[in-house]
């Protein structure tokens, strides 16, 4: 009985034959798994046209109705040979089916449009990231007023959770990025006999860009993004709204110490990397150049000044707190469901990383005379 009432098809002999719908082409035979994608396979092709049989099916709805209409191309075949009551479905989905609309090139005006909504969309971002900018700097006014009141307990968490576990794999990637840096530069500086200068080229670009840089990057695609999930699932499950009911700040309680957490942590991350770095660059430089390590070290506080350690570890801090007000800024926005919130993970890691780079070309260029 099942096998009667299953939807298939039966293609005459010979090549011109008519094609014979059998079987209840209904929404209810259509559930079972991998119906349809067999009965595509099976189906001829729309054209060239060959007579089509439906008199045999014993129910045809609109779900069948609708697939038999979308392989026809919208088009009535020429031999058409139905019963009244399946006629009338054809008809009734045929009248109401729409067709996609072709996609036309974007004109003068609605390229314009469109430019003006996304500025409009990045005023919307920048005004409500001052907003949490001003809020977080009361709440920090607030803190230095009222110590004990501050979220400490949340800064340590968040401390460790943010900063200490990502320490192996923020050296890991350090110390692969010196391994490769020391090996490309040494055979370089080999053609020129300039072997001595693979401590300036490692110590100049990993203390002062590539350390920093690097640690900014993992912490932001692996922080940031947990940041905004955080806050976006207590979006979700309206934690948020019983936290405003209660007359908790979230910005006190739940960006301040991430902040906070970040802006300590990402200079010890930084400084981190960047020795994980130089331990790879000196391997490097003792195998391939015959570096010793005592030289390695006695040379690179001559080839960088301390001024560039204080510089990468200034702008660590602030990359550490961009990073943490980007990821709750995109975690606040979240709206209360799933959707929304893969987005703003996703929007947060891309916007954490690209301000940052930005944010490390302004520092390149205002302080190019510093620590040369």
């Amino acid at each position: 009985m099942q096998e009667a009432t299953t939807p298939r098809i039966e293609l005459a002999a010979a090549g011109d034959g008519p094609v014979r719908l059998l079987g209840e082409w209904t929404a209810a035979q259509f559930a079972q798994p991998g119906l349809i994608r067999g009965l595509l396979r099976g189906l001829p092709p729309a054209r060239p046209w060959r007579p089509w049989d439906l008199s045999s099916a014993g129910q045809i709805d609109h779900v069948g109705a609708q697939l038999l209409w979308d392989h026809w191309q919208r088009q009535w075949p020429p031999q058409l040979e139905v019963q009244p009551a399946q006629r009338a479905v054809l008809e009734r989905v045929a009248q109401f089916a729409t067709q996609a609309p072709a996609r036309r090139r974007m004109g003068f005006v609605e390229l314009y449009l469109a430019l003006g909504g996304l500025l409009l969309r990045f005023l919307g971002h920048l005004r409500e990231f001052v907003g949490l900018l001003g809020q977080l700097s009361l709440d920090l006014l607030k803190l230095v007023r009222a110590p004990h009141e501050g979220p400490w307990r949340d800064f340590s968490g968040n401390l460790y959770r943010i900063c200490a576990t990502a320490l192996p794999i923020t050296a890991l990637v350090g110390f692969l990025i010196g391994v490769v840096l020391a090996y490309l530069t040494s055979r370089q500086l080999r053609q020129f006999g300039a072997d001595a200068f693979i401590v300036d080229i490692l110590g100049m670009g990993l203390i002062r860009e590539l350390g920093p840089l690097l640690a900014a990057i993992l912490i932001a695609g692996r922080s940031g993004s947990a940041i905004t999930a955080q806050i976006g699932v207590m979006r979700v499950t309206d934690e948020l709204d019983a936290m405003r009911v209660m007359g908790i700040s979230h910005t006190f309680r739940l960006v301040l110490p991430r902040t906070m957490a970040l802006a300590l942590g990402m200079p010890l991350i930084s400084v981190w990397t960047t020795v994980a770095g130089l331990l790879g660059g000196m391997m490097v430089a003792n195998a391939s150049l015959g570096i010793s390590p005592s030289y390695f070290l006695q040379a690179l506080p001559k080839a960088v000044p301390v001024a560039n350690l204080v510089l990468a570890s200034g702008k660590s801090v602030v990359f550490g707190i961009l990073i943490a007000m980007i990821g709750a800024h995109f975690g606040l926005r979240v709206k209360p469901n799933t959707e929304s919130l893969g987005q703003g993970t996703t929007a947060s890691v891309v916007t954490a990383i690209t301000v940052v780079i930005l944010v490390d070309a302004a520092f390149a260029v205002a302080f190019k005379d510093v620590g040369g």
